[in-house]
């Protein structure tokens, strides 16, 4: 069987996607501690907006998550996308939780401070989308949009429940003997998103000109819908924006995801999708390229860098890096501080840039690695 060819548009997407998300990531390593972009009253208009560019990753990537999902299965029986989904699924978890939380997020095996991240609610999508592959478009579709839409009428629940807080409240899902469990990214939200991306999936067997024409005036949808619902200040989103500071409309509740928030990063996402199926797409768009075909190996790899490069910097500022190998504290993560740690958005921005650079030659290196080789564990990179 030859190999399938990739759609272009999908992976320079996706590679914006992991470009952005690298931004976040840099600010959590090399921002001023105890900022908190999202607080209007403190935060600078360019450190909110630091953090409102990146919202668009983590729904862009659930949604390209799903829609991959689909594309996986055009030529694999029912069965066979169910298995695959259901072990790359379990491989995200496990990624996760062992080898992200003790190789790379913290340098160490001590387990004091978990957090239930990106890959944990990755995988357990894929699992979900193993369970319903087998039924009809419409039908997964619709229950996506029923978990986008309505999980916000489960705000006032306030419930201790490890299984709440997994589903829907983020929270504390363990705390004993110095060991914490915290989880951030909720899975209905999030599961939802995958399966309309799973859904929107199906566009892909339509003439070009028609998926563009699909995509364009869903994204535009999505778009209009997220000016209704937030310009009502009803529903869809736990904190209602005010008048007195203009921002605000935009500073939607990622922690979980409402309504307003994955309306407003969704929108714009699908809109992105049709863009990039221009017939000729610009030359800077290359590196977008490499970074979209191996987005499992970017992200694991480039938090490694980010780590390896704040140790550098912290040995140099201080003479000493040992807080880097050290479990932080739920305010710090995913590292504890040196003392008058943090640097300007300038330094950030710089720090970024630098990842982004050194982590291109490390994709292509692996793009051709995968490229050239049938091994089917490469898949699961």
């Amino acid at each position: 069987m030859t190999p399938r060819a990739r759609i272009e548009s999908i992976d320079v997407v996706r590679g914006a996607i992991m470009v952005l998300m690298a931004l976040d990531h840099t600010r959590d390593f090399f921002g001023i501690p105890g900022q908190n972009p999202t607080n209007l009253a403190t935060a600078s208009a360019a450190l909110f907006l630091t953090r409102w560019v990146t919202h668009f990753c983590a729904p862009g990537f659930f949604l390209l998550m799903g829609t991959g999902a689909f594309l996986a299965g055009r030529r694999r029986s029912g069965g066979e996308l169910s298995r695959l989904l259901a072990t790359r699924g379990a491989w995200l978890i496990f990624l996760d939780l062992v080898v992200l939380r003790c190789l790379v997020y913290q340098f160490n095996v001590d387990y004091r401070v978990t957090m239930l991240l990106v890959l944990w609610a990755l995988g357990w999508a894929l699992i979900t989308l193993a369970l319903v592959a087998r039924l009809p478009i419409p039908a997964i579709a619709t229950t996506g949009v029923v978990m986008i839409a309505g999980h916000n009428l489960l705000d006032g629940i306030r419930s201790a429940n490890p299984l709440w807080q997994v589903l829907h409240a983020p929270g504390v899902v363990f705390n004993a003997s110095g060991h914490v469990v915290f989880a951030a990214y909720v899975l209905v939200p999030w599961i939802g998103v995958t399966m309309v991306g799973y859904a929107i999936g199906a566009a892909y067997a339509w003439p070009a000109e028609r998926r563009r024409r699909f995509l364009i005036r869903l994204g535009l949808a999505l778009t209009l819908a997220f000016l209704l619902v937030r310009g009502l200040n009803v529903y869809g989103d736990p904190a209602p924006w005010t008048h007195q500071r203009a921002l605000s409309f935009l500073n939607t509740t990622k922690y979980p995801p409402s309504l307003a928030f994955l309306l407003m990063t969704l929108g714009p996402v699908l809109l992105a999708l049709a863009w990039a199926e221009r017939a000729s797409p610009p030359k800077w768009f290359r590196p977008l390229f490499v970074y979209g075909r191996v987005p499992l190996f970017y992200y694991v790899v480039h938090f490694a860098v980010l780590h390896l490069l704040a140790t550098v910097v912290c040995l140099m500022q201080y003479g000493s890096a040992h807080w880097m190998f050290e479990s932080p504290d739920l305010g710090h993560y995913p590292f504890s501080p040196p003392p008058g740690w943090g640097f300007t958005l300038p330094v950030v921005y710089l720090a970024w840039a630098t990842v982004v650079i050194v982590m291109y030659p490390l994709c292509r290196w692996f793009a051709g690695v995968k490229a050239r080789s049938r091994a089917p564990w490469l898949s699961y990179l």
